[in-house]
């Protein structure tokens, strides 16, 4: 349904924060580089915005199915 797609969402976006949080306590314990926190943020933004792209196609598959119903 569209409220348990909702939730996917907020899910990725969930996950996203909490391993951007984790990167920045790596970057204040000195253990990466910002350089290295930098291009580890793109990629995480890049598969959340891959997968929350997913949820949306599969959701507008769905709407669609139910609208040829």
């Amino acid at each position: 349904s569209a409220a348990s797609d909702v939730y996917k969402r907020q899910a990725v976006r969930n996950i996203r924060r909490d391993a951007n949080g984790s990167l920045k306590d790596l970057l204040k314990e000195k253990a990466i580089s910002e350089d290295e926190q930098r291009g580890a943020e793109e990629a995480i933004q890049k598969l959340t915005d891959s997968t929350i792209k997913q949820i949306d196609d599969v959701l507008a598959e769905k709407e669609t199915d139910l609208m040829a119903v």
